[in-house]
């Protein structure tokens, strides 16, 4: 009954993750594909840029509410089927937040041509673990703030998030074994790479010195 309750997880997050927030709310505003604009991402970044503040905003709740709707509804199951046992519910989440990335990158509403996942990375812990979620935020911030690059924000807070999450567990859930911890450990690590490697060409794109700062107007 675990490995049923895995299975759904998995299928709640890609599905739920192929809902793209920036498509739909770009489609339905402006009647445009946000990904023939701008940087071609169909993601929160593009959406501001290119379509303004509106969009964005129904961008930012959409993604980050598909998450937590995909880590909520697979919790539910697991309390559904396994009613008398004690489910890892942070693992089958973890599994839930892995392919809600994966349908947000891959969407299979959209011809699988989707964002890079961040947001949808994110948004998990506010299910999961609400402290995590607040750390990433604060560490997103400090370096937007500092460098004014949103992509090497989301890259460093993203790398950050194993390594939080094996340090709060250890100090805040001593409920968990050791295998638990490293096993949290590893699925975030999973996470992490997924959205990094989909940065690859923002990481290009700093290294040449040509990436464009937050609110940096494109130029002719």
């Amino acid at each position: 009954m675990t490995i049923l309750v895995c299975v759904i997880a998995i299928a709640l997050g890609y599905l739920f993750g192929s809902i793209n927030s920036a498509i739909l709310t770009v489609r339905l505003l402006k009647h445009e594909d946000v990904r023939n604009f701008g940087s071609g991402n169909a993601g929160l970044t593009n959406t501001l840029r290119c379509f303004g503040k509106t969009c964005a905003l129904f961008t930012l709740i959409g993604d980050l509410g598909k998450g937590v709707v995909a880590v909520l509804f697979s919790k539910l199951f697991a309390n559904l089927l396994l009613p008398e046992q004690n489910p890892d519910f942070y693992m089958i989440g973890c599994l839930a937040g892995i392919f809600a990335i994966i349908g947000h990158v891959f969407p299979l509403y959209h011809h699988f041509k989707g964002g890079k996942g961040v947001l949808v990375g994110v948004s998990i812990f506010l299910i999961l673990d609400w402290k995590v979620f607040f750390i990433l935020i604060g560490i997103f911030a400090v370096i937007l703030a500092i460098s004014k690059y949103v992509s090497l924000a989301s890259i460093i807070a993203t790398a950050c998030c194993p390594f939080l999450t094996l340090i709060t567990q250890y100090i805040w859930h001593t409920e968990y074994t050791t295998g638990q911890l490293f096993l949290h450990f590893g699925l975030q690590c999973i996470m992490a790479f997924m959205i990094i490697f989909m940065h690859r060409s923002n990481i290009a794109r700093l290294k040449n010195h040509t990436e464009r700062k937050f609110g940096e107007k494109k130029t002719s």
